[in-house]
């Protein structure tokens, strides 16, 4: 199963927020929620890192409001004509993909179908920590890996300025923005009683395992799901 079914303290119908494609079609998911989530003021007041996370698998809908929240489509003309999302970019080039590494498998998170894109079969979550890294939650059910196009800058849908070409001003564009994405993923766990945590990855083994192209490059995982009882927090 893609995720597992929620429980009954959470309510809602999984196959209504998940519904799977045929064969390798993209995974359409369900409408995101976030009227029941926590003020702005108190997420705020909230928000920390924790990363003790327990295997405890989150539900369809609240994966569904988490990807929204990251950098889901929420007008449909942005910047420049094109859809504007709830994460800025560098004239919303969208340069910044983010990958979700679950426990059958990894997906590419489409904005503006809002569904998950298959990429790979199997369990790739290991590949979001460093090889240096401790352990600490490697059951945790979710793995955002956020992934630059570099091409996406060089050919952008918005203004077509110099430093858009320059690798040292894309850089600084490319980690702003993935700081922006994780920043929202931040705000809305600590809205829904979610535990996360922002480090480092395994960058040229989720370049193989995710057949990242040669304008692709890992950048950095964030881990998220439930809170151990025993934890660590920033």
């Amino acid at each position: 199963m893609l995720i597992e079914k929620q429980n009954a303290k959470q309510g809602g119908s999984p196959k209504a927020a998940v519904r799977r494609g045929a064969g390798n079609a993209a995974v359409q998911l369900g409408r995101p929620r976030l009227a029941k989530d926590k003020s702005l003021a108190e997420a705020l007041r909230l928000r920390r890192t924790t990363r003790e996370i327990r295997d405890e698998k989150i539900s369809p809908q609240i994966l569904s409001s988490l990807l929204y929240a990251a950098c889901g489509v929420n007008r449909t003309h942005g910047p420049f004509g094109a859809p504007g999302t709830t994460a800025a970019s560098a004239s919303n080039s969208r340069e910044i993909d983010v990958y979700v590494a679950l426990e059958d498998g990894a997906y590419r998170f489409d904005a503006e179908q809002h569904a998950l894109v298959p990429v790979v079969s199997g369990d790739v979550r290991l590949l979001a920590f460093t090889p240096h890294q401790p352990l600490i939650s490697p059951g945790a059910p979710v793995q955002l890996i956020y992934v630059v196009d570099v091409d996406k800058l060089e050919h952008t849908r918005g203004f077509e300025e110099p430093g858009l070409h320059d690798p040292e001003v894309q850089k600084s564009y490319y980690f702003v923005d993935t700081g922006i994405i994780a920043g929202n993923v931040y705000l809305f766990a600590a809205s829904r009683g979610l535990a996360c945590w922002f480090h480092n990855c395994d960058r040229n083994r989720l370049a193989k395992a995710l057949r990242l192209g040669k304008h692709q490059r890992a950048l950095f995982a964030q881990t998220v799901g439930y809170a151990a009882k025993h934890r660590r927090t920033r």
